[in-house]
C-alpha cells in the first residue's frame, strides 16, 4: 500500500445492539489509518434488514465510539459531501441500479416462497449434491413479478453468478480464492423492497468514494459477491484489508452474545476509555519494538496494515485489567474525576453525585484502584443510613469475637476516646497510634474493629478517611449499634 495515499475508510455498522469489542476494533484501526494518511474516516449506518434493526442502537454505538474517542468527519450526525449516511435513507440510490441490472440481464426477479426453497435443499441433500440455486433458463419479466408479488409471493432480484473462480486480494491475507463451484445467484432486493447489504454497500462505497475497505475477517468469505457486483456496474475495485478474528482465552469466537463483550458493558464496568481503546488496537495490530502502552497520539503515528497479523486474537481479560489499572495510576486528578463522575451516571450506588470535593475525596483515599466500580464496592456503605447494613458474619468472627471479644473490648475502648477527639485524619491518626503504643497492640487489631463497626466488613479505604469521609456522628451512632449488637455475644 503507498504510505503517501490519503484513503478514504468507513466504519459501517449494523444497528442490532451496542457496539462489540470486534465492531470497535474494526472502527479504531479505520480511524487511526485515515488520520495516519490524512485521509477521511465516514461512519455510515447500514440498516437495510429491518427485522434486526434497532433504532435506539443507532445512539447507542455513536455513543460508544464517542467513549473511545474515535471520531469520524462524515456520518449520520455530522453530515458530509456524500450523505445521508444511513441506507434506509438512501433507496433512491439502490433502485436505479437494481433496474439496471435486470435490464443488462444481469439479475433476474425470483419468487419461491421459503417452503419451496427448503423443498429444493431436500432435494439436494438427497441426492448428496451441495445446494445451488437453479437459475431460470428465461428470466421472468416485470409483469410476472407484479402478479406474483399481487398473489401474495414473496419477489426479490437474484444476481447472476459468472460461472468462474473470483479471487480476492487482500492487504492482510494475501490472495483468496472462491471457486465457482461454490457460488450462487444470491439476492440483491429483498422482497420488502430493501436491497441486501451486497449490493447497498458496493454502490455506497462507489458513491462515498470508499478507497479502501477495512474489516473484520468474518467478511472475506463473503467480498467475492463484492467483487462481481462491481465489475457488473462498472465500479472500480477498493483495496481490501481483513483482520483476524478474536476470540476468547479457549479459543472460542468472541459473539455478541456474550453481553460484556460490548464497549457499553466495558464502561459500565468502570474501565478507562483510553485504556480500552489500547488493548483494542494490540488485537491483531503491534507497533513493533515490544511497545505496548500507547497514547492516541502514538498510535496514529505507528498504524499500518503492513503490521496486522492473519492469526487469532486473544482476548486477555487480565491484560485488560493490567492495562486499566496503569491508566488509572498515570491518569491526571481531572481526568479521573471526570471518568468516575461518567462511571456513577451509568451506575446505581449509594455515592452522591454532585459534590465534586468528595469525590476527589473518593478517588484519594481509593488510591491503586483498578477499575471504578472498586471505589463503591468499598465505599458505598459510607453513605447509606447507619443501620441499613449488615454485618459480615466472618468479619464478626475474626475481628471482634475472637480470643474472647478482644476486638468489642477495644471498641468499647476507643469509643470515649473518639468522642471527644477531633475529627481530622491526623488526630484520628494520633489517637489510634497513641492507643496501641498503650496496649501494645498492633494497628491492625485496633483499626479493624472499628472498620467492621463502622462498615459491617473488613474492606474500606483507609480507616482514617474511612472516618473522616462517614463523619463523627455518623461513626460514633455505627459504634454504638456494633457494641449494642454484639456485646456480651
Amino acid at each position: 500500500m503507498d504510505a503517501r495515499q490519503k484513503l478514504r475508510v468507513r466504519y459501517a455498522p449494523s444497528p442490532t445492539g451496542y457496539l462489540h469489542v470486534g465492531g470497535a476494533r474494526t472502527a479504531l484501526y479505520n480511524f487511526l489509518l485515515a488520520r495516519r494518511t490524512g485521509g477521511q474516516f465516514i461512519l455510515r449506518f447500514e440498516d437495510t434488514d429491518r427485522q434486526r434493526h434497532d433504532e435506539a442502537a443507532v445512539g447507542k454505538i455513536i455513543a460508544d465510539l464517542r467513549w473511545l474517542g474515535i471520531e469520524w468527519d462524515e456520518g449520520p450526525d455530522v453530515g458530509g459531501p456524500y450523505g445521508p449516511y444511513r441506507q434506509s435513507e438512501r433507496l433512491d440510490t439502490y433502485a436505479p441500479v437494481i433496474r439496471r441490472l435486470l435490464e443488462e440481464g444481469k439479475a433476474y426477479y425470483a419468487f419461491e416462497t421459503e417452503q419451496e426453497l427448503a423443498a429444493l435443499r431436500q432435494q439436494a441433500m438427497a441426492a448428496k449434491r451441495a445446494f445451488r440455486y437453479p437459475r431460470p433458463e428465461k428470466f421472468p419479466t416485470a409483469e410476472q413479478a407484479e402478479a406474483a408479488r399481487q398473489a401474495g409471493r414473496p419477489v426479490v432480484v437474484r444476481f447472476c453468478c459468472p460461472s468462474r473462480n473470483v479471487t480476492v486480494h487482500d492487504l492482510a491475507f494475501g490472495e483468496v480464492t472462491m471457486p465457482a463451484t461454490e457460488m450462487e445467484d444470491f439476492v440483491i432486493q429483498k422482497d420488502d423492497g430493501f436491497p441486501t447489504f451486497y449490493l447497498a454497500n458496493v454502490v455506497d462505497d462507489e458513491a462515498m468514494k470508499i478507497s479502501l475497505v477495512m474489516r473484520g475477517q468474518e467478511f472475506l468469505g463473503q467480498t467475492w459477491r463484492q467483487v462481481l457486483l462491481r465489475e457488473a456496474l462498472g465500479f472500480p475495485e477498493p483495496q481490501y484489508a481483513h483482520l483476524p478474528l478474536i476470540m476468547d482465552m479457549q479459543g472460542r469466537k468472541l459473539s455478541k452474545r456474550d453481553g460484556d463483550v460490548e464497549v457499553h458493558a466495558f464502561r459500565v464496568a468502570g474501565y478507562l476509555p483510553e485504556a480500552l481503546a489500547n488493548f483494542i488496537a494490540l488485537l491483531g495490530w503491534g507497533p513493533g519494538g515490544d511497545r505496548e502502552k500507547l497514547t492516541r497520539t502514538e498510535m496514529i503515528e505507528l498504524f499500518s496494515i503492513e503490521r496486522i497479523g492473519r492469526t487469532n486474537a486473544k482476548f486477555d481479560r487480565a491484560k485488560l485489567l493490567a492495562f486499566n489499572t496503569d491508566a488509572v495510576a498515570a491518569a491526571t486528578p481531572d481526568r479521573l474525576l471526570a471518568a468516575l463522575k461518567d462511571y456513577l451516571s451509568l451506575n446505581q450506588t449509594s455515592i452522591p453525585t454532585g459534590d465534586e470535593e468528595l469525590l476527589r475525596r473518593l478517588l484519594v483515599a481509593n488510591a491503586g484502584f483498578r477499575t471504578f466500580a472498586d471505589i463503591p464496592a468499598k465505599c458505598n456503605v459510607l453513605f447509606v443510613a447507619d443501620d441499613a447494613f449488615e454485618y459480615e458474619p466472618e468479619a464478626v468472627k475474626k475481628v471482634l469475637q475472637k480470643d474472647d471479644a478482644r476486638g468489642l473490648a477495644v471498641l468499647a475502648e476507643l469509643r470515649g476516646q473518639l468522642a471527644g477527639c477531633p475529627w481530622t485524619a491526623g488526630d484520628l491518626e494520633a489517637l489510634l497510634k497513641a492507643y496501641c503504643e498503650k496496649s501494645g497492640l498492633g494497628m491492625g487489631k485496633v483499626a479493624q474493629p472499628v472498620r467492621v463497626a463502622v462498615t459491617g466488613g473488613m474492606i474500606s479505604p483507609p480507616i482514617f478517611d474511612t472516618l473522616t469521609i462517614l463523619g463523627k456522628e455518623k461513626a460514633l451512632a455505627r459504634i454504638d449499634r456494633c457494641l449494642a449488637a454484639f456485646k456480651g455475644k
